[in-house]
């Protein structure tokens, strides 16, 4: 038995590419501002390179084991990230909780390539699309429900989510990453590329629904719970990522729609990330939005960016959300039946609430009177931080008119 360990570009692999490297770039140049103080920038540097190259080998991988490289280098990847500063005990716990919830994922993607192998006795992509209708429907199903399983642990999809809240103990570049352009992202990108096995499975494809649905409404109200500007935002891609999933399991045009919010999101929530970061930078590292208030007149152009980014997020026309939430919303509804009801309400609902929260995080840290304890005002960040939040909300502004 050979296994040719070649690369595939196509369409789907090189909007992953130009994603992951276009945002991973701009997190790079901002992260030698943000960690310029920092003992330990060496071997940041050398994690966040290391976070990169896995992601770039999953997405471009011919095969499930290629792709099973990649997905285990990126877990890797952000166990060292997220206990990068491990001194702090909290810090490696959330570490060593973000491995093992991957872990578990990890075991669904195993039994997924070993069940098509002894299927179809080859795991690459063009091998088993060509013989996929000589597989019995419980096979099929089969390996459908390991790779959804799978994709909830690195997407932290519900019930494997609870390790993205405990993610953000890393610095915040790290948070960027994880959440805009790398790891959170392979789930979507691992059903997306599976859709012979999905299509032709249609229990798995509604367990994707389901939790896609349950996902999206989760993490949004879990979002409203939070005070910790990090963690409102680690909600909402939670959230996020559930849409993508849910447009998953809705067919040919659901994956198209998926992989478009999935870009848009990748700038509108890395600007974010890199905003929160701003503002922690401004304010002692302080991550409480309860003791924020008043930063927007002391940090001008952080909180412009980061209004881009939440006008965004919440689908406010002509931002970059509105194109891509939107269409997941219409096909949604478009499903008919009780089941295009009930996905089309899930949406709806899940985007009220995420207006609801989004906003209360703009208001607590950027307007009203000032809460902070300390006498020293806030100030804005370096340059080389500014340009590649900057850069990133006018992919807020325009990416959601360029892919549609």
């Amino acid at each position: 038995f050979n296994v040719d360990a070649s690369l595939l570009l196509d369409q789907l692999s090189i909007c992953f590419v130009l994603l992951i490297t276009g945002v991973g770039t701009l997190i790079h140049v901002y992260s030698i501002a943000y960690m310029s103080h920092d003992l330990d920038r060496r071997r940041f540097f050398a994690y966040l390179n290391l976070f990169i190259a896995s992601m770039l080998l999953l997405v471009l991988g011919d095969s499930y084991l290629n792709l099973y490289v990649g997905w285990e280098g990126v877990g890797l990847a952000s166990y060292l990230l997220i206990g990068f500063w491990n001194q702090k005990p909290a810090y490696a716990t959330a570490a060593k909780k973000a491995f093992v919830a991957n872990r578990v994922g990890d075991v669904g993607l195993s039994l997924a390539i070993m069940i098509a192998f002894a299927t179809f006795g080859d795991v690459s992509f063009a091998g088993m699309k060509e013989n996929v209708d000589q597989a019995s429907s419980t096979q099929l199903t089969a390996i459908g429900l390991m790779l959804l399983l799978a994709a909830c642990g690195k997407s932290a999809q519900f019930p494997l989510q609870s390790w993205l809240g405990d993610a953000m103990a890393g610095p915040t570049p790290v948070s960027a990453l994880i959440h805009a352009a790398t790891m959170v992202t392979a789930g979507v990108y691992l059903i997306t590329r599976s859709n012979f096995v999905f299509d032709e499975a249609p229990i798995a494809q509604l367990m994707v629904l389901i939790i896609g649905g349950i996902t999206l409404l989760f993490g949004a109200i879990i979002g409203t719970a939070k005070d910790d500007i990090k963690k409102a935002l680690a909600a909402s891609t939670m959230s996020q990522i559930g849409y993508m999933i849910l447009a998953t399991g809705l067919g040919p045009i659901g994956y198209a729609f998926a992989i478009m919010h999935l870009l848009t999101h990748g700038f509108f929530k890395a600007s974010m990330f890199l905003g929160a970061g701003s503002v922690m930078h401004g304010m002692k590292d302080e991550v409480n939005m309860r003791k924020y208030g008043g930063i927007g007149k002391f940090m001008p152009i952080t909180a412009i960016t980061f209004g881009f980014g939440y006008l965004a997020i919440i689908g406010v026309p002509p931002f970059a959300g509105f194109y891509s939430k939107d269409k997941i919303i219409e096909t949604a509804f478009n499903e008919g039946g009780m089941k295009g009801l009930a996905l089309g309400l899930a949406t709806l609902l899940g985007a009220m609430i995420t207006a609801f929260y989004m906003t209360r995080v703009v208001i607590l840290t950027f307007f009203g009177n000032e809460r902070w304890g300390h006498k020293d005002e806030p100030h804005e960040s370096p340059a080389l931080m500014l340009i590649p939040i900057a850069l990133l909300s006018v992919g807020s502004i325009a990416s959601g008119y360029i892919l549609s």
